[in-house]
């Protein structure tokens, strides 16, 4: 699944990833852009897509045809 963190103080939010990444986001952003404050805000869940895997496929498939078209080379 994909998570996303909003600040709960400013407008900053989180890219798209796990949630244990997405809550470290935000608790560095806490330290760095609001420091003494608690982290809140609200958690968001990718729902149009929830179980994709990103871009790592599309990444997969330009490293293999790099190979393909690497090897044809003379």
């Amino acid at each position: 699944m994909a998570f996303r963190y909003r600040c709960g103080e400013c407008g900053f939010s989180t890219r798209w990833s796990t949630e244990s990444e997405a809550e470290d986001l935000a608790i560095a952003h806490y330290a760095d852009r609001h420091p003494g404050l608690l982290p809140g805000g609200s958690v968001e869940v990718n729902r149009k897509n929830p179980h994709s895997p990103g871009c790592l496929p599309v990444l997969g498939v330009a490293f293999f045809l790099f190979l393909i078209i690497a090897s044809c080379q003379r």
